[in-house]
Parts: structure tokens; C-alpha cells; sequence
């Protein structure tokens, strides 16, 4: 799996952490976001769960699409996905005037260690 964690909070508690599993499950939408998301809902009991959620990557358009439609107030990530991030640097869906929600954004939170845990990551899988 990519190296991608996610764990959300709400009023000062952590509700839910997930990883990645699209491999293990495979399963397409099963990136951290989306899993982290599904547990808080159940956790909660309610598909619109706010709260905040902190990402290792930005999240993509489907993962920003799943944060829009939670209802989500708050996404910090640690590093930029200049290819594929929904959340400012592809693509900015955080701020759409064609949604109807708005995310409050903070990026780039231990940029440089998370681009290193990532270039690492890809570096060792194409040598295997």
C-alpha cells in the first residue's frame, strides 16, 4: 500500500485512524480518507460526521469529493500532491462556488518529511 494514513478527530478526541487498503482489500476507494470516513460515520452514526480530518498526502478528487459530502470543516495535510490533489494544488475542490460546502484547508504541515517518506517509498518498490 502507499504510505497515506488519515485520522480523524472531533471536539478534541480522536474517533477513527485508517491506512490505505486498497491492495489488501482490493478495492479502488479504499484509500485512507475514505476508510477513515466510513469508520467515524459508523462511530458517530451519522454519514455527516464534520470534525477534522489529518491526512499524510492531499487527498485526491474522489477522497475530496467524500470529505465535501461529510461535511467536513477542517482537512490538514502534510504534503502536496502537485499530480493529483483536490485540495489546492491539481485541483481545488475546497473551495468550489459550485459545491455547497466549504472545507477550511491547511496544507503542506511537515511537507518536506512526508515527500521524503513518499519518494522513499516508490524509490524501494521500483527496485523490487
Amino acid at each position: 500500500e502507499v504510505p497515506v494514513g488519515a485520522l480523524y478527530y472531533d471536539e478534541g478526541q480522536v474517533i477513527a485512524v485508517s491506512g490505505n487498503v486498497s491492495i489488501a482489500n482490493h478495492d479502488p476507494s479504499g484509500h485512507a480518507e475514505i476508510d477513515v470516513l466510513r469508520k467515524a460515520a459508523k462511530i458517530k452514526k451519522n454519514h455527516r460526521t464534520g470534525g477534522t480530518l489529518v491526512v499524510t498526502l492531499e487527498p485526491c478528487v474522489m477522497c475530496m469529493g467524500a470529505i465535501i459530502q461529510a461535511g467536513g470543516h477542517r482537512l490538514i495535510f502534510r504534503a502536496y500532491d502537485p499530480r493529483s490533489g483536490a485540495a489546492g494544488s491539481a485541483f481545488d475542490l475546497s473551495n468550489s462556488s459550485k459545491l455547497n460546502h466549504k472545507v477550511n484547508v491547511i496544507g503542506g504541515v511537515m511537507e518536506s518529511q512526508c515527500r521524503e517518506l513518499m519518494q522513499n517509498f516508490f524509490k524501494y518498490r521500483r527496485k523490487n
